[in-house]
């Protein structure tokens, strides 16, 4: 029987190739039987590629989500990711944890039928996913948004100094996995769309600023998320003077050279000011 980690998770994610470990009070619960397992739970391991809890973890014992969880392919490494946690005596340090290995996506990707030839085609670079992020609030949706800790900091802190000039500044998204990334592509090729006509409005899987946990969508209230009209409104001009101080750019001006639409709500930490 594996150790039971002391330390809940509260605020952070561990991020492993094949399943998240979530603080069990951020999830949704999906079904009764799921609230009675998660009310006395600190962790809950979910599976990246769908979504489905897995198993959740109390100071008393560990509480099988699914049949078979030995089984479950990525489980040692999730349980390896909560032993360090367990381990940390001076802090945990989500920058220092480093980035997940890149081998396990080209498969899929070429099961799309990408080949290492887009990443030149587009100018874009395979992201690799952070072993861990933080909570940086809710976005509109209400969802936990997850970044890294110095793109976290810098959001916060941009979002408030934005409130201070009388400008509300709401996330649509952050962090996103590959396996994500990939549903998107998944379901639209189902819908009929080319994988041509999705590149122009989505970046391929594991090409995405989203993997990284520094890139977010930005919305204001009122307006519809991810739309052109966005560049209209005081969010934007606020944006446009200020969110260098911040740290953050524009990924995807007009005319951008990686041939994806102009994004004007699709903004990334680069660096602090």
């Amino acid at each position: 029987m594996r150790r039971l980690p002391a330390q809940p998770l509260k605020t952070l994610l561990l991020n492993t190739s094949w399943i998240e470990l979530w603080p069990a009070d951020l999830l949704r619960v999906r079904s009764n039987a799921d609230a009675r397992v998660l009310a006395g739970a600190h962790t809950v391991l979910r599976r990246k590629q769908d979504g489905r809890y897995l198993a959740a973890v109390s100071a008393r014992a560990v509480h099988p989500l699914v049949p078979g969880l030995p089984r479950e392919p990525g489980l040692d490494e999730a349980w390896d990711a909560l032993d360090q946690l367990e381990s940390t005596t001076r802090g945990f340090d989500t920058d220092a944890q480093g980035l997940l290995p890149l081998h396990a996506l080209q498969e899929r990707l070429h099961g799309l039928g990408l080949d290492d030839t887009y990443g030149e085609r587009s100018g874009l670079a395979l992201v690799a996913e952070p072993a861990a992020l933080v909570f940086a609030g809710r976005d509109r949706y209400r969802r936990p948004l997850w970044l890294t800790a110095a793109a976290a900091r810098a959001w916060l802190a941009m979002q408030r100094a934005a409130y201070q000039d009388s400008v509300a500044l709401e996330a649509i998204s952050g962090y996103r996995s590959h396996d994500y990334q990939l549903g998107i592509f998944e379901r639209k090729l189902a819908r009929g769309q080319t994988v041509e006509q999705i590149l122009t409005v989505n970046a391929a899987p594991g090409y995405s600023e989203h993997h990284g946990g520094c890139a977010l969508d930005i919305g204001t209230p009122g307006e519809p998320p991810a739309e052109e009209s966005f560049e209209q409104t005081l969010a934007f001009a606020w944006l446009t003077r200020r969110a260098g101080d911040f740290g953050f750019v524009m990924s995807y001006p007009r005319d951008n050279p990686h041939g994806i639409v102009y994004e004007p709500w699709h903004w990334c930490y680069r660096s602090a000011a």
